[in-house]
């Protein structure tokens, strides 16, 4: 198992995010954070130069079983990239343990649901309307 972060663009974050959609991955958590870095842009404001160097970002989190490591990465590189200084950085970790705290289950098993959960879960949002 691997752990992806990815520090994005906030204008690109819609598009990581359908990227990772459609990449099958649809779970990821994220946080807005600020960095400093070496892109300092002064923006005119009242005519007066502000600098930008405190630079406003999401920190995109997956977990993934080691065969989807790859095509996540590939797609928030496509997704995130304008070809602009600051543009962002990808990280990967190796994970040591998986525990679904729900069942127990360890391991890549506890990342995803199984074929049976989900339909148990569908079968239950059309009982009760679907509005949870």
């Amino acid at each position: 198992m691997k752990k992806i972060e990815a520090i994005i663009r906030k204008s690109q974050f819609d598009e990581v995010k359908d990227a990772l959609h459609e990449a099958g991955i649809d779970f990821f958590s994220y946080w807005e954070v600020t960095g400093i870095g070496r892109e300092t842009i002064g923006q005119m404001f009242r005519a007066k130069v502000f600098n930008t160097r405190f630079i406003q970002r999401r920190l995109v989190s997956i977990i993934v079983r080691d065969q989807n490591c790859e095509k996540a990465i590939q797609a928030i590189i496509k997704s995130a990239y304008t070809g602009e200084l600051g543009d962002g950085k990808i990280f990967v970790s190796h994970i040591e343990e998986s525990i679904r705290i729900r069942t127990g289950e360890r391991g890549s098993d506890a990342l995803f649901l199984k074929e049976e959960e989900l339909e148990s879960i569908e079968k239950n949002s059309k009982s009760s309307g679907g509005d949870h």
